[in-house]
């Protein structure tokens, strides 16, 4: 994700103004990271939110800033990365930040 705010100009709205000068864009970039839900890594670049999460959260495919869904939950993940039954509408959940990129917020 850094390598899309360093050279491809990601900034959503909501972190506010974007620095201008050039050395302090990832500083700032990774400290509002740390304020978005974590995710923990499932296989690949599939992940599901970390605790606390309600039951069903969704699973993503994150490279980068490019985020869809891969699951609607973790048994449809399993069903469209293991027995190729793709399941990639969107969660009944929602998760901060990672749902508004895998729905095309700031894309």
């Amino acid at each position: 994700m850094l390598f899309d705010v360093g050279e491809n100009g990601f900034w959503p709205e909501e972190w506010g103004e974007r620095p201008t000068q050039v050395e302090e864009v990832l500083p700032a970039a990774r400290e509002r990271l740390r304020t978005v839900p974590v995710l923990i890594p499932i296989y690949s670049h599939r992940f599901m939110p970390a605790a606390p999460a309600p039951a069903g959260s969704p699973v993503f495919s994150v490279y980068q800033t490019d985020v869809i869904y891969y699951g609607s939950d973790l048994a449809s993940y399993f069903q469209s990365e293991f027995f190729n039954n793709p399941d990639r509408k969107s969660s009944t959940h929602r998760i901060e930040f990672w749902s508004d990129l895998a729905e095309g917020r700031w894309i």
